[in-house]
């Protein structure tokens, strides 16, 4: 029988811990959410993530796993007494949906990281960017949904949490920016899966509102202009 001491380490608007909390709920796992400060790290996730020093960390039983989508695919393996499977069964689909959660991480979050701290002359090419890479989304929903409401199919799966986890994030820039990213006009799927993901038990109380990331972002861009006067003055 699993253990049941599960206790996550994060933050509540870190879109990569979001991915932990959600696919625990989807499995039915009971855990303990340990909020860190990232400015004044504990230590315990230090002792827990002694190589990146970063969350989310999932700790089992005293076992430390660290890197959210390895989390995820650890959560999906360990759980599997509510019948439910996060990563498809097939083994081409479940290539698929790895591919596709690593784009996710290489293209379209570094993407989004650029644009909430880019100049204003910098942000039409990112913004030119993460709607590309939006559009490689749109197709790959439609090709793995196969008509239905997730990636996953029926249920949420690994590409769902993957890219499913960012709503929030993206929704705030696109407040801030006054713009329209996930738009009926070019990603009428995206639109109605959006709201599929974020109205779902698992998510919905997971995925902060838009207002939690915007102040985020500000924060981080106060920082780095700090550090950019600084570096000026030195």
């Amino acid at each position: 029988m699993v253990s049941s001491i599960v206790q996550v380490l994060g933050t509540t608007f870190s879109p990569f811990v979001n991915r932990v909390r959600i696919a625990l709920n989807l499995k039915s796992v009971s855990f303990e959410f340990i909020e860190e400060d990232l400015s004044s790290k504990s230590n315990l996730l230090l002792k827990a993530n002694p190589v990146h020093k970063k969350v989310p960390v999932l700790i089992h039983d005293g076992k430390c796993i660290c890197e959210s989508l390895v989390i995820v695919q650890y959560i999906d393996e360990t759980w599997t007494g509510n019948g439910y499977s996060i990563l498809p069964s097939d083994s081409y689909d479940r290539a698929i949906a790895r591919f596709w959660a690593a784009y996710v991480d290489g293209k379209l979050i570094p993407l989004m990281l650029a644009l909430t701290s880019a100049k204003e002359d910098e942000k039409a090419a990112l913004i030119e960017g993460v709607n590309e890479a939006l559009g490689l989304l749109e197709e790959a929903f439609a090709k793995c949904s196969r008509g239905k409401s997730y990636f996953g199919g029926d249920n949420i799966g690994y590409i769902d949490i993957a890219f499913g986890s960012c709503l929030g994030w993206i929704k705030a820039i696109e407040k801030m920016g006054g713009i329209n990213l996930i738009a009926e006009a070019q990603t009428p799927g995206l639109v109605g899966w959006a709201d599929k993901f974020l109205s779902n038990d698992a998510a919905k109380n997971v995925i902060p509102e838009p207002e939690v990331y915007i102040s985020a972002i500000k924060s981080m861009q106060d920082i780095l202009q700090k550090m950019q006067a600084e570096a000026k003055t030195a």
